[in-house]
């Protein structure tokens, strides 16, 4: 009886895979070109006695901002168009709250752990290497 919405899920999960993918492949090219530019202002702050972790934020700061917002607005469409879908069944069923912000919190954890891959090398490296190469 929901073979079609079966084969749709798997569609929407492999669909959903692939975007996150994606994002990942982007953030972290992002991330890269930030580094990139800013080499030779994090050198000049560990230098001035800036620690790994506070690079870290820095540089997480500038990224978490717009998945903050983009969550923000997405939840109450998302919330929106799922209830409306799921009017269509005979058996009735209530999205909860905690399913969207677990689904936030994973995105940023996602986000995060991308972002700091590439800090944590750049945060690492010595600063007079990464001064002298500018």
């Amino acid at each position: 009886m929901y073979r079609s919405e079966q084969s749709l899920a798997n569609l929407l999960t492999l669909g959903a895979t692939i975007s996150v993918l994606l994002s990942c492949m982007g953030l972290f090219g992002m991330v890269s070109l930030v580094i990139k530019r800013r080499t030779k202002e994090i050198g000049i702050r560990k230098v001035l006695g800036a620690s790994v972790g506070s690079v870290l934020v820095l540089i997480n700061k500038e990224f978490v901002k717009p998945i903050v917002i983009a969550f923000l607005l997405a939840t109450p469409i998302a919330w929106w168009s799922t209830h409306i879908w799921l009017q269509n069944y005979s058996w009735r069923i209530s999205i909860q709250w905690w399913m969207f912000v677990l689904t936030g919190v994973l995105t940023l954890l996602i986000a995060i752990c991308t972002v700091s891959f590439q800090s944590i090398k750049i945060a690492i490296v010595n600063p007079v290497n990464s001064l002298k190469n500018e």
